[in-house]
Parts: C-alpha cells; structure tokens; sequence
C-alpha cells in the first residue's frame, strides 16, 4: 500500500459490512482520506448530495475493489483507476470478495453538501462478484 491504512474506522462502522481502516490525509481546502478494506468490505448504498458541485472522486491505490452506482454494473478497480462519482448519485465501493483494497476518497467541494447512508449492499449483488 502506497499509504498506511490508520485507524480502525469505527466512527462509520454502522455504514459498513466488514472491517475498514481511516487514514485522513488533509482536511484543508478538500477532505481527502485513504480508505482500506479488508476482504469482502465494502459500504452501504450512500449518496453525495450537493446543489451545486460536490459527489466523490475515488483514486485505487492497491488492492482490487468494485465501485457501482445505483442501475449500472460495478466497475472493478485496480490501483490507478479513478472513478468520478457525481453528485446526487446512489453508490456503494469496497473490496473484492477475497482481496484487500484501498483507495483515496475525495469530497468534491459544493454547495449544499451532505451524506445519506441507504441500505446495505445485499449480499446476493455481492455474492456474483469475483
């Protein structure tokens, strides 16, 4: 891993199946945080609401993970991927079943900003991944 995983992330635990690690690499001007999965972790349904700008931009850093936004197929990731999650938009990103993975979130500036956590991933959706 490119960086350290940091801490157990407990403060979101609720919003996660599995075990997930924090590492927060800047809060100024943008929150940027590097975040590990074990195997088979992954976060529930979320949406990045925003007036204006805002959603998600993830960079893969290792590993191999699956991000997929509400009535699309998930997208696999491999480091250097970079997924641009828009505003607005259902989604859910995490490990694949039987490999660790992490990536860098960022949360692009906007207006209006908030997070809703929605249902977990089911786990016969999980279940088809490799």
């Amino acid at each position: 891993m490119i960086f350290q995983k940091g801490s157990k992330n407990d403060a979101y635990a609720q919003y996660f199946d599995g075990q997930s690690y924090r590492n927060l690499l800047s809060s100024k001007q943008v929150a940027i945080a590097a975040v590990t999965f074990e195997p088979g972790c992954r976060n529930h349904w979320h949406i990045h609401h925003a007036k204006t700008g805002g959603g998600q931009i993830l960079i893969a850093t290792a590993g191999r993970g699956y991000c997929q936004l509400w009535g699309e197929e998930p997208i696999e990731l491999k480091p250097g991927d970079v997924v641009n999650v828009p505003a607005n938009a259902k989604h859910w990103h995490g490990a694949a079943p039987n490999e660790w993975f992490q990536h860098i979130a960022v949360e692009v500036p906007g207006t209006e900003t908030s997070n809703e956590w929605c249902e977990p991933v089911s786990e016969k959706e999980y279940g088809k991944l490799k």
